[in-house]
């Protein structure tokens, strides 16, 4: 029989957080009841990996290509949607560490990894200490305000013997140790033990993200890997100018929306059918852009990685009278299905290699779960996402009025790499 080995990524806040043992609680009704052991690789995370021309730009391409050909797979949702295809890419990464042949080529062309084993995970890492260090110099002198936090740990059966290989690949670029588990005689426990650890890494944000029976006596590995993200806007809105006002949903109506108001200098552009802002957050590292189409489906459909570089390319600086909504919601989403149609089946099959994790193989992706969160108001944003694989076995400015009363587009982007680590759509701000 196959056995299941399981998979979770969650996009969350790293916090100090004591992991311990899964089976029983701690009689306050948390599964936790004694210090989980932990098997490292005896090797130390690489802090200055050193990439090849390129190889920077030729990652956040790629993962700007998933992002968008995802969006494409999933825009026929019903309602708001926001997920972070950073989470995403960065979770199948670990998984393909220990997928080989044709389970490693499908991962490669559908999640457009195209350095290779080696060179996609230095540029991870790369990738990841960068972000990092977004926050340890954000750029300006505050007390609070910009948070950008990513961790990554495994949980893997006690007993399992794991490719040493793999385990060195995932401590030397993603800084993660195995977290031993016992899968096999309580695997409920477990699963609220590795909730438990995306919950207090999303300031609570994420919760359940893996669901009942999600995890089993089957279950061999976890992979979690951890992002939150919270900052202020560099030019806040003033709440004494928001307002209701009315917002036009799809299909006609509105609701009344609170509508914040500024007039600030923000990059800003307009093309054939849409309108678009950047709103910087405090240190100007990262922003949130704003697209607003006359015509939300035709828009998407039309959307690419291309077309959207090409907007952001197109940004420049105006005084800008802005009226943005305030909203916030969580989506969750589950990619099981989505990942195969886009052209992985085989990691999902009994056909999978994943013999790069374990040598005697038998094991397999049996779910995909993804779960993000978002809120702007008029002093930030705050966002959180988790991703669950489960594998079984300027001088007189222009000026320009943008009233975002319409369904819109937004991302939040890391400016000097062009990294999107969230991206989404609002089609209904007063939705939870």
């Amino acid at each position: 029989m196959k056995t299941t080995l399981t998979r979770v990524l969650a996009l969350a806040l790293t916090a100090a957080f004591a992991l311990t043992g899964c089976g029983g609680d701690d009689g306050n009704g948390n599964p936790y009841d004694g210090d989980i052991e932990e098997l490292k690789s005896d090797k130390h995370r690489i802090t200055n990996p050193d990439l090849g021309t390129g190889e920077l730009d030729e990652l956040v391409a790629g993962n700007t290509g998933f992002a968008l050909d995802l969006y494409q797979q999933v825009r026929g949702e019903e309602g708001n949607l926001f997920y972070s295809p950073f989470s995403i890419s960065i979770a199948l990464a670990m998984t393909y560490a220990g997928a080989r042949n044709e389970t490693a080529q499908q991962i490669e062309d559908t999640l457009q990894f195209t350095l290779g084993q080696d060179g996609l995970h230095k540029a991870f890492n790369y990738l990841d200490l960068e972000l990092a260090d977004r926050e340890a110099n954000p750029g300006y002198d505050a007390d609070d305000g910009f948070k950008l936090r990513v961790a990554n740990s495994i949980w893997g059966q006690v007993g399992e013997v794991f490719v040493p290989e793999f385990l060195d690949t995932l401590a030397l670029n993603y800084g993660a140790g195995l977290n031993l588990l016992d899968f096999v005689t309580d695997p409920e426990n477990c699963r609220l033990t590795i909730n438990g650890w995306v919950e207090d890494r999303t300031e609570d944000r994420i919760k359940d993200l893996l669901p009942q029976g999600s995890i089993t006596s089957d279950t061999r590995l976890v992979l979690t890997n951890a992002i939150y993200f919270k900052a202020a806007w560099n030019m806040p809105f003033e709440p004494e100018n928001t307002g209701s006002g009315e917002f036009n949903l799809l299909g006609g109506g509105t609701v009344t929306a609170e509508m914040m108001n500024q007039v600030e200098m923000l990059p800003y552009a307009e093309g054939d059918g849409f309108a678009a802002v950047e709103l910087p957050y405090d240190g100007e590292k990262m922003s949130m852009v704003v697209i607003v189409p006359q015509d939300l489906e035709s828009f998407e459909a039309a959307l690419n990685a291309d077309g959207l570089q090409a907007i952001i390319d197109d940004l420049q600086t105006h005084l800008v009278t802005l009226a943005l909504p305030k909203f916030e919601f969580e989506f969750p989403l589950s990619l099981t299905q989505v990942l195969q149609d886009m052209g992985m089946p085989i990691a999902f099959s009994a056909a999978a290699d994943f013999t790069g994790i374990r040598e005697s193989g038998g094991l397999m992706i049996t779910d995909v779960l993804h779960k993000a969160f978002v809120a702007i108001n008029e002093e930030g944003t705050e966002a959180a996402a988790a991703t669950a694989v489960v594998v079984g076995e300027t001088s007189i400015p222009e000026q320009a009025t943008l009233e975002v009363d319409r369904p819109f587009l937004v991302l939040i982007r890391d400016r000097p790499t062009g990294a999107i680590l969230f991206l989404g759509r609002v089609v209904d701000p007063t939705a939870e």
